[in-house]
């Protein structure tokens, strides 16, 4: 690969409750890393060992978070609402970054297509890179399934913004599975500058050393509290005896994990978070899941049978597009959250299973080392 000639990137990552986000951007990062790429991420969420990873310069902000699921609101570390305070002194490390780290790039992860509460700051900083001298190149970077806008005007605020300061979109998808427009009704106004990347996979990863049949995961797990326990009621209601991994995700409430801890048997390991988890899968027979961007991306080279539980709460839309495109082309069962319980699971997992041949398709996996290229090929031009 060529080298990146030192040029300077600036990568903003603001994860709010999962840790989609900041997996899919560390990949990314790296990518550009090994590429030659000079890379500062800048991150404000919960902090995540191994994240951003080696090689990447790494700026934590004063930490926020959800309020709740359907992300109305922000709160800090310590659970109080961030009032303007808070909000003055992150956008002041903000831009003292972007001014110390001088970049010729800079990449904003979601918005403006999402994190509409971070705009006290991404606004501030869309400016700045503006009146830069030399003005750096901006780029969004997305996932291929959008959340899609409820309230009117939105997405004519996104268009706007779009075509008024940023040089392209990062689509981290393939577009024969699912294109842009499927979820951002405006594609049209903004197509020219939308560059498709393939999905964001880790490396093809060996099996794992440990071997389970069915590995049951939560994401981040700070919504997953419901879908862990609706497997283990199903577990015990199917009378499954084999070997089961429940993972709950690093943001699982620690009162519910220790209640958790308390009442799993023998057969059942239960873990905070594996590293392997992509192994794991590999040795699997069966995935019970939500629907997140990574966790399909590993499942899509596992190839084990899997249930999906979509997350759905606070009008979420995602995750479902998500689950329903792999439904439709026999890939997975997916369960919609609100109709989850024991024996719906149980109804799931043996359709799953029944599920033996899987469609042959292809996708492309390699979108962080496309996205090194194109920023890249990009800085060259100017």
């Amino acid at each position: 690969m060529a080298s990146g000639n030192g040029k300077r990137i600036f990568f903003y990552v603001q994860h709010l409750l999962g840790i989609g986000h900041l997996v899919r951007a560390s990949r990314i990062a790296q990518a550009m890393a090994s590429a030659g790429l000079d890379v500062t991420m800048v991150t404000g969420g919960s902090r995540i060992e191994g994240m951003p990873g080696e090689g990447i310069r790494h700026v934590q902000l004063p930490e926020v978070y959800a309020s709740n699921s359907g992300f109305s609101g922000l709160v800090d570390a310590g659970g109080a609402v961030v009032d303007e305070a808070f909000q003055a002194k992150r956008v002041e490390l903000l831009l003292g970054a972007f001014r110390e780290a001088q970049p010729h790039a800079v990449i904003i992860e979601a918005f403006p297509f999402g994190r509409r509460q971070m705009r006290f700051e991404l606004l501030p900083l869309l400016e700045a890179v503006r009146s830069a001298t030399p003005k750096p190149l901006l780029f969004s970077s997305v996932r291929d399934i959008l959340q899609e806008n409820r309230k009117p005007g939105r997405d004519e605020e996104t268009a706007l913004l779009v075509e008024e300061h940023f040089d392209g979109v990062l689509v981290h998808g393939d577009e024969n599975f699912v294109r842009l427009e499927q979820t951002f009704p405006l594609t049209h106004r903004i197509a020219h500058k939308v560059l498709y990347t393939g999905l964001v996979l880790p490396d093809p990863a060996a099996p794992s050393e440990d071997q389970y049949d069915v590995v049951v995961s939560a994401g981040g797990g700070a919504v997953g509290a419901g879908l862990i326990q609706a497997a283990l009621e199903a577990r015990e209601r199917l009378g499954d005896q084999r070997s089961w991994c429940v993972i709950t995700g690093p943001n699982l409430p620690a009162a519910e994990f220790e209640r958790l801890t308390q009442r799993v048997p023998p057969e059942v390991t239960l873990a905070r978070f594996r590293t392997d988890f992509p192994g794991l899968l590999m040795n699997a027979k069966l995935s019970i899941s939500q629907a997140g961007y990574n966790t399909v991306g590993d499942l899509l080279r596992a190839r084990c049978a899997s249930v999906l539980i979509p997350f759905a709460s606070g009008g979420e839309t995602e995750q479902t597009v998500r689950a329903q495109k792999l439904a439709d082309l026999g890939f997975a069962v997916s369960l919609p959250e609100s109709e989850l319980n024991a024996l719906s699971l149980c109804q799931a997992i043996e359709q799953a299973e029944r599920q033996r041949r899987k469609p042959d398709f292809t996708i492309s996996v390699d979108g962080a080392s496309r996205t090194a290229n194109i920023i890249q090929d990009r800085l060259s031009l100017v």
